[in-house]
């Protein structure tokens, strides 16, 4: 009987403890909430502008004729290469050979006068010679004997020496003027010789006949008239070095200097080359309000050609060794009162974020210039961060550079 009633005792105890439950276990602390971050480090950073430009000959001129004449002949044509002072073109003008002719006549004329004058001279000075010597005889006698010699044969005397020297002097005069008009038809000629030259047209540089306007036995006028009708022989442009002309903005043109290096980029050509600003206006275009600059390149082999198009990258401004961070990171940025600082927020080696008040500088496409409120090696949080509060633990998610855009 009492063993039975410890069975019975015992089943209960058994259900009892069946069907008791765990205690629950209540956790107090926090998730920890993951967060991109990317590191503040020194980096190069240069701003720069792309703009579309367009290639163009270092030089390039129109070739007119500097005297009206018929083409005689003409020795280039479109795509010719041709050195500087290589003959080009031409002319024929037949008054010409007669001007010279002329003209040389003339010139002989005059230095045949200036050898007739010449000896006229001499018999002057001769006569003047003969009546000074006999004037200034008559008066030693006159002095040694006095009353000897009347003095009207000593007047006529003197009056004869005055007369010789007068003829002298307008003898010496002649001269003077048919030398001067031996100069005169001197010059005359050697314009006409000049004008002669002009009838061959030569090359003022070396460079490529880019287009040709007469043909052979065509009239060409003189291009230094003002008549419409004086069109050029042919087009003359220098493309071994080539021009870039880049309009630059209003907004960036203070930012431009001599120098700046700039990188060109050619589609059509699949190229990429190097250069710096050469020059560039100063001035405004009142239509485009853009600043017309000039990168000169090199066109080895010739393979740029003008009028191809490029994409010109100029450099405003570099810093080397200098603190930054993605762009990205500026994206939980808040402006501070003062208009130029920014506040972000830095995950410190506790993992727990404080609100931090920077300074940004230089911005490039996927870079921004730290200049105070961080430091090198420091954790910024990329990304949305509206839920975060001062002091919250994080788990910090160190992006990659590929990932932030970066080199």
């Amino acid at each position: 009987m009492l063993q039975k009633f410890f069975v019975f005792l015992a089943v209960p105890a058994v259900l009892f403890v069946g069907c008791a439950r765990p205690t629950p276990t209540i956790d107090t602390g926090e998730k920890a909430t993951f967060v991109s971050v990317a590191r503040v480090a020194k980096e190069d950073l240069s701003e720069s502008l792309e703009l579309t430009a367009q290639f163009r000959p270092y030089q390039e001129v129109d070739i007119h004729a500097k005297v009206a004449g018929y083409l005689r002949s003409l020795h280039v044509d479109v795509g010719d290469n041709v050195r500087a002072g290589q003959l080009i073109a031409e002319l024929e003008v037949p008054e010409m050979a007669q001007d010279l002719l002329q003209a040389s006549s003339v010139q002989k004329r005059s230095e045949l006068d200036v050898l007739r004058a010449r000896t006229q001279v001499q018999r002057a000075q001769a006569a003047v010679r003969i009546r000074k010597i006999s004037h200034e005889r008559l008066m030693a006698v006159s002095k040694s004997r006095p009353n000897l010699i009347a003095q009207q044969e000593l007047d006529d005397s003197e009056a004869r020496l005055r007369e010789a020297e007068a003829e002298l002097a307008t003898a010496q005069a002649n001269l003077a003027a048919t030398e001067e008009q031996v100069r005169i038809s001197q010059v005359s000629r050697e314009r006409v010789g000049t004008m002669l030259d002009y009838l061959r047209i030569t090359a003022p540089f070396a460079g490529v006949i880019s287009r040709r306007f007469a043909d052979e036995g065509a009239l060409i006028q003189a291009g230094t008239t003002s008549q419409a009708s004086a069109r050029p022989v042919v087009r003359l442009s220098q493309i071994d070095r080539l021009r870039l002309a880049v309009p630059v903005p209003e907004a960036v043109v203070p930012r431009v200097r001599t120098g700046s290096p700039v990188t060109i980029r050619v589609d059509t050509l699949d190229r990429v080359f190097d250069g710096r600003v050469a020059r560039f206006s100063g001035t405004l275009n009142p239509a485009t309000r853009t600043m017309d600059t000039e990168i000169d390149i090199v066109n080895t082999g010739r393979l740029l050609m003008p009028g191809m198009v490029a994409y010109a990258t100029i450099t405003l401004e570099e810093k080397g060794r200098t603190l930054a961070l993605p762009l990205q990171a500026m994206t939980n940025s808040m402006k501070s009162p003062d208009a130029e600082r920014f506040t972000v927020w830095v995950v410190r080696p506790d993992k727990a974020v404080e609100l931090r008040e920077v300074r940004f500088g230089l911005e490039t496409p996927d870079r921004v210039e730290v200049l105070s409120g961080l430091n090198e090696g420091e954790m910024v949080i990329v990304g949305t961060a509206a839920r975060l509060r001062e002091g919250q633990t994080v788990e910090p998610r160190l992006l990659e550079a590929a990932a932030l855009g970066g080199h």
